[in-house]
């Protein structure tokens, strides 16, 4: 089939649907999701099938849309599966067999991270379903669909990605069965695993399989991973321990991941090799090459629908996007490497950026939209004020192995600067029809105080916070910060005294609110008291705190399970002890009467009962 053919269009005269934003948007401007719309296009049967576990949001903060619209950009048919019935074989059957290969993502989320709280307890909604809907996907969602195809299609390509594959590349550890699980490629059934953001390795796969070649023979494409006999193939492989040696010892594991730890360079990176039982090896290549402007400005200006699938108006629409609807994503990657954060692990540490004139022509896009009020919700990646690499070295040779950009102290090479960044917000605030800009993508504030040009700090409180701007110090203590990968709580109390200063200069009265983290790896109950005397020093009552959730591929993971840090082999106390951790999230909250039995325990325990009273520093009475 000739892909001037499959690159045809609906009809018109399709029922038109209105989004409760007010935007008319027609099924047609949607790849397809059945069979009757794939014909209608002309096309016998599609190249790709996409099943995934969110509803199908074609917008570009959503994985699904941007893999099928690049695909598309290259010539191939795609068709849609989104959060089919896991029960029914049927349900991944709506286009048949793809000519290419089907592709599977568990969606945006961590299916399991959706589905349950740090205390294994069930979510009550899903905000990349229908009107929030729960259990419209499995758990472990990449591995229950891959299954679901391999019972129709035995020997059809299949290629996992997105969040989910990604962090369970090779084997990891899962906090939700509390065990060590094999790499998801071999539990899922799939060829290949396209990790990290995937644009290069995706197209690479497409243009391979339609050039004739089996899957099976895909064993050089960067940022892949794929099972093999053999390993013969590979140029200087790094050689990891067995999967039978982690499970029989956690510290190989520790080992493992700090091995891996060291060959996330896409530039020096070599392959890894992971020997699993009867001869078979999950091998991993290096990551993909991070993307030029030029690319990343593309990859934007894919003729997405932006909107989520009419079909889902009569349920509510999507949640989650409408989170995103009003927002610009400026960048990718993060050189902050928190020791709690996957970032490393899927977007890496070079920094990739949007040109100003492709984020300018987004936005003067969303002023014509009608129910856009003149506000842009965030300009920003997952750290908004990186919008320079951390050094000319990582554009040629990658981030440096064994050390990190900003701590425990900031490299003297590193490159800081926000005058680019402050650049881009005044020509937004200056596009007519927007009335405000905000910054709510996380800020690193060591980072901008580094800088000896504090116009960002002046700007960032003069025009892009209302009233409060929430910070993720996590901790106060310099123990557990040091373990985090995070400034020193000083550095911290410097940055809120300068916002608070630019902000009365500015006649506003600001804040800045905290993000703060219980029962991190590092942190005992002194710890935890130390951040209990900070919450009523400064006067704040939190209503929320993010209890450490061990997710896949983080450092702080990696401790929780071992008691180690992989980088460096040394022990590290963990609190795993589910009452101990209940114990130092109640500390925080201890203003709260139902925690005032587990806050008493807590300070008896750490030996702190001098809280325990009617005087103004105490925290609970007797």
């Amino acid at each position: 089939m000739a892909r001037e053919a499959r690159r045809g269009r609906h009809p018109k005269g399709n029922k038109k649907a209105r989004l409760p934003q007010g935007r008319v948007v027609l099924p047609e401007e949607f790849l397809p999701t059945t069979a009757q719309e794939m014909r209608a296009r002309g096309w016998e049967r599609c190249d790709f099938v996409y099943v995934c576990g969110d509803a199908y949001v074609d917008h570009p903060s959503f994985g699904m849309a941007i893999i099928s619209r690049l695909l598309e950009a290259h010539g191939y048919t795609v068709g849609i599966i989104a959060q089919p019935d896991w029960k029914d074989p049927a349900s991944i059957d709506v286009f048949g067999e793809p000519r290419l290969a089907f592709l599977v993502s568990g969606g945006n989320m961590d299916s399991m991270v959706n589905h349950y709280t740090v205390a294994k307890h069930r979510r009550s909604s899903d905000l990349y379903s229908p009107g929030g809907k729960m259990g419209l996907r499995p758990d472990h969602a990449t591995v229950v669909y891959g299954n679901l195809i391999r019972r129709t299609y035995k020997h059809t390509p299949m290629v996992i990605g997105g969040i989910e594959a990604s962090l369970r590349r090779l084997a990891h550890y899962d906090y939700w069965s509390n065990k060590l699980k094999r790499s998801i490629l071999l539990d899922s059934g799939a060829d290949l695993i396209s990790y990290g953001m995937g644009e290069r390795s995706i197209v690479a796969i497409a243009e391979a399989l339609d050039a004739g070649l089996d899957v099976r023979d895909l064993s050089f494409i960067p940022g892949t991973v794929y099972r093999s006999r053999t390993i013969e193939q590979c140029d200087r492989p790094v050689i990891l321990p067995t999967f039978q040696a982690m499970q029989d010892d956690r510290t190989e594991y520790a080992r493992s991941f700090g091995m891996q730890y060291r060959q996330l360079n896409p530039f020096l990176g070599r392959p890894l090799v992971e020997e699993y039982p009867h001869g078979v090896y999950v091998i991993q290549n290096p990551p993909a090459e991070p993307l030029t402007t030029e690319e990343f400005d593309a990859v934007y200006e894919l003729p997405y629908a932006r909107a989520y699938h009419p079909s889902y108006e009569p349920m509510g629409g999507i949640p989650a996007f409408k989170e995103v609807r009003f927002s610009l994503t400026s960048n990718r990657g993060c050189l902050g490497e928190c020791s709690f954060c996957a970032l490393n692990f899927h977007q890496g540490r070079i920094i990739q950026t949007r040109s100003d004139e492709s984020l300018l022509a987004e936005a003067e896009a969303l002023t014509h939209d009608p129910e856009f009020k003149g506000y842009i919700h965030d300009v920003g990646g997952p750290t908004a004020n990186f919008r320079v690499p951390a050094c000319q070295k990582q554009l040629s040779r990658g981030a440096c192995v064994g050390r990190r950009c900003l701590s425990p102290e900031p490299c003297k090479h590193l490159t800081v600067t926000h005058k680019a960044y402050v650049r881009l917000l005044r020509k937004m605030r200056a596009l007519p029809g927007v009335k405000k800009v905000f910054v709510r993508s996380g800020i690193r504030f060591d980072y901008a105080l580094l800088d000896p040009d504090h116009t960002f700090i002046r700007e960032l409180a003069a025009h892009h916070v209302s009233g409060q701007l929430r910070l993720a110090p996590e901790h106060v203590c310099d123990e557990v910060l040091c373990v985090m990968g995070k400034p020193s709580n000083s550095v911290y109390q410097r940055f809120c005294k300068e916002f608070e200063r630019v902000s009365r200069e500015a006649g506003k009265e600001q804040y800045v609110v905290p993000y703060l983290m219980s029962s991190h790896p590092g942190s005992t109950l002194r710890e935890a008291v130390r951040l209990a005397e900070f919450c009523r020093d400064m006067g704040y009552n939190p209503e929320q705190v993010q209890d450490f959730y061990p997710t896949p591929s983080t450092v702080s993971t990696c401790i929780y399970y071992t008691g180690l840090d992989p980088r460096t082999l040394k022990p590290v106390y963990c609190p795993t002890d589910p009452h101990e951790k209940a114990m130092q999230r109640a500390l925080i909250q201890y203003r709260n009467p139902a925690n005032h039995k587990l806050v008493k325990e807590a300070l008896r325990k750490a030996h702190r009962t001098d809280l325990i009273g009617h005087g103004k520093k105490c925290l609970v009475r007797p």
